[in-house]
C-alpha cells in the first residue's frame, strides 16, 4: 500500500497510544490497590499490610513514571501532527485536556512524591489520605481524558459556526456528561482494575509456587480475586452499556463489529463466530444467538438495528445534504455580512451532514463537483475494516469472560477453601498476566479503528485533520519514537522484573520466621498450598 501523510500521522498516533496504553490501565488499578492495602494496614496496624502497601505500591511508581513519559508526546502530536483537527475542534477538545492537567495530573504528581518519601514524615492517617488522593488523581485524569475522546465518538453540546469555520462549545454540561465518554470512562477504569488484579494474582502466585514471601502473597491473593472479580463484572456490564451507546451513535461501527450486512427483523441475533466476507457482503458460517444483538443494542424486542448496506445509503443521502450544506456555506464565505438570509437557512437546514460532503474532498477539492458514483464510492468509504473489528472484538470479549472465570475461582479458594491453592491454578494465574493488556489494547483498536473515517465522526473526516508534513518527516519521526519507546518498555520490564524477583525490602519477622518453622507443612499430598493461620 502507497504510505501518505494520513496513513503515517494514523500509524504515528496509534503507535504511540498503544504504547502509552501499555502502561495506563496498570497504574489506574494499582493505585485503587495500593490504597485498599494501606486502609487495611490502618485499621489493623498489622505490618504485613504495610510491606503489601510499600511493595505494590513500588511497582506502581515504576510504572506511573513510564506512563507519563510516554503520555507526554501524545498531547504534543495534537499540534505537530494533526494541526488542521486541533484547529478545527480544540475550542472543545482542548478543554477537557487542560481540566486534567490542571486538576488531575497536578493532584496525583504532588502527592505521589509524598507517598513515597512520607512514610516517617506523615501519619498513618495522612499517608493513607495521600495514597488515596494519588489513586483520585489517577482515575481523574482517566476522566477527562475519556471525556475528550468521547466528544471524537458523540460530539455533542458543539456546532459549526460559519463565519469561524471552526467547531465551537454551545453547552459544557453535555460534553461532560456525553453518554459515550461517561461509559468508555467506567469500562475503561473498569479494564484497568482487572488488569493490576490479574497482575497482581500472577506474581503473588508466582511467590506462592517458588515458596517465598506467601504471607504477603496469600493476602494479596485474596485482595486481588475479590477487587478483580468485582471488575471483571463491571468491564461486561459497562460494556453491554457501551454497545447500547453504539446503536444510536455509532451505527455503523456496531454494524461492523457484528458484520451485519443486513438489516435484521428485531430483535437482531448476536452472531458468536463467523467469518465476515467484504466482496460478497456476508458473514459465512455465522454461529448466531437470537435475540441477543436487539436486546444489548437496542434494550427492546421491536426496535431494528440497521445493517451496514442500508447505512451506506443512508451515506449517500447525507453526503448529498452536506454537499447543500457546503455549497451555502462557500457562498456565506464569499458574502460575508452580505450573505442572503435563504442562504443561511439552506446552511442550518443541512450543516448536520456537512462533514459528509468533506469526505469527498479525499478524491477532488470541491464537493459540488462530485459525480453519483464518487458519491457512492465515498458513502463506501464510511464502512470501516469490517474483518478485524469483527475478530478483535470477540477476543477482547473472550478474554474478558475468561477474567471472570478465573477471579471467581481464586475468591472462591480465598473465601470457602482457606486458601488452599491448586498449583495448577497458580501456574494458569502467572501464564495470564499478560493477557489484561491483549484486550485492552484490543478494546483501544476496537474503539479507534471503528470510528473511521472520521477524526471527529460525523463532523471531521480524518484526511483533512493532518498537518502538511512530508513522508521523509513522518518516517524519520515514527522511527524515532518506536525505538524511543521500546527502550523505554524494556527498561520499565527490567525494572518490574527485578523488583518483583527481589520481592519486599522488609519482611515481617515473625510471619517470615513461622513459615520458616513449618515449611514441611506447606506442600500437601494432593499438590496444594494451604494457608497461613491468622496472625
Amino acid at each position: 500500500m502507497e504510505l501518505d501523510i494520513v496513513e503515517l500521522s494514523r500509524l504515528q498516533f496509534a503507535m504511540t497510544a498503544m504504547y502509552h496504553f501499555l502502561f495506563v490501565p496498570l497504574t489506574l488499578g494499582l493505585s485503587i490497590l495500593v490504597a485498599i492495602m494501606e486502609t487495611v494496614y490502618v485499621m489493623t496496624g498489622r505490618p504485613i499490610w504495610r510491606q503489601m502497601t510499600k511493595f505494590w505500591g513500588t511497582l506502581f511508581g515504576i510504572n506511573f513514571a513510564l506512563g507519563v513519559a510516554t503520555g507526554i508526546t501524545m498531547e504534543f502530536q495534537f499540534g505537530m501532527n494533526w494541526s488542521y483537527y486541533s484547529h478545527y475542534v480544540g475550542d472543545i477538545f482542548g478543554a477537557p485536556l487542560a481540566i486534567e492537567g490542571l486538576m488531575a495530573f497536578f493532584l496525583e504528581a504532588t502527592f505521589v512524591g509524598l507517598f513515597f518519601f512520607g512514610w516517617d514524615k506523615l501519619s498513618k492517617v495522612g499517608h493513607l489520605i495521600v495514597a488515596w488522593l494519588v489513586a483520585i488523581g489517577s482515575n481523574f485524569s482517566a476522566l477527562w481524558i475519556l471525556i475528550a475522546n468521547g466528544w471524537m465518538q458523540n460530539p455533542v453540546g458543539a456546532r459549526f459556526n460559519p463565519d469561524t469555520m471552526r467547531m465551537e462549545m454551545t453547552s459544557f454540561f453535555d460534553v461532560l456528561f456525553n453518554e459515550v465518554a461517561q461509559a468508555k470512562f467506567v469500562h475503561t477504569v473498569s479494564a484497568g482494575y482487572v488488569t493490576a488484579s490479574v497482575f497482581v494474582l500472577g506474581v503473588s502466585a508466582w511467590y506462592l509456587l517458588k515458596g517465598r514471601h506467601t504471607a504477603l502473597a496469600r493476602r494479596s491473593i485474596a485482595v486481588a480475586a475479590s477487587f478483580g472479580l468485582a471488575a471483571a463484572l463491571s468491564v461486561v456490564v459497562l460494556g453491554d452499556e457501551s454497545g447500547y451507546s453504539a446503536s444510536h451513535t455509532q451505527k455503523m461501527k456496531l454494524a461492523a463489529i457484528e458484520g451485519m450486512w443486513e438489516t435484521h427483523d428485531a430483535p437482531a441475533p448476536f452472531t458468536l463466530v463467523g467469518i465476515p466476507d467484504v466482496e460478497a457482503r456476508e458473514t459465512h458460517y455465522a454461529v448466531e444467538v437470537p435475540w441477543v444483538m436487539g436486546l444489548i443494542g437496542t434494550r427492546s424486542l421491536t426496535q431494528e438495528i440497521p445493517g451496514i448496506n442500508d447505512l451506506v445509503i443512508e451515506a449517500e443521502e447525507r453526503i448529498e445534504s452536506g454537499i447543500k450544506a457546503y455549497d451555502a456555506l462557500m457562498t456565506i464565505r464569499e458574502e460575508r455580512d452580505a450573505t442572503p438570509a435563504d442562504v443561511r437557512e439552506t446552511f442550518e437546514a443541512h450543516s448536520e451532514n456537512l462533514g459528509f460532503a468533506l469526505l469527498l474532498m479525499r478524491y477532488m477539492d470541491d464537493p459540488r463537483d462530485a459525480t453519483p458514483e464518487q458519491i457512492a464510492t465515498t458513502a463506501e468509504d464510511t464502512i470501516p475494516g469490517v474483518l478485524p473489528l469483527f475478530w478483535a472484538f470477540r477476543v477482547m470479549v473472550g478474554l474478558g469472560f475468561g477474567f471472570i472465570a478465573v477471579m471467581a475461582y481464586f475468591f472462591w479458594c480465598s473465601s470457602f477453601r482457606q486458601q488452599n491453592y491448586p498449583r495448577w491454578a497458580l501456574r494458569i494465574a502467572v501464564l495470564i498476566i499478560p493477557a489484561p493488556w491483549i484486550a485492552a489494547e484490543l478494546g483501544w483498536f476496537v474503539a479507534e479503528y471503528g470510528r473511521q473515517p472520521w477524526t471527529v465522526d460525523g463532523v471531521l473526516p480524518t484526511a483533512l485533520s493532518v498537518s502538511h508534513l512530508s513522508v521523509q518527516d513522518l518516517l524519520l519521526t515514527l522511527a524515532g519514537f518506536m525505538i524511543f519507546y521500546t527502550v523505554l518498555f524494556v527498561v520499565e520490564m527490567g525494572l518490574m522484573l527485578k523488583y518483583i524477583r527481589r520481592g519486599p525490602t522488609e519482611d515481617v519477622e515473625e510471619t517470615e520466621s513461622w513459615e520458616a518453622r513449618h515449611e514441611h507443612r506447606l506442600r500437601t499430598h494432593d499438590g496444594q498450598i494451604p494457608a497461613t493461620p491468622a496472625e
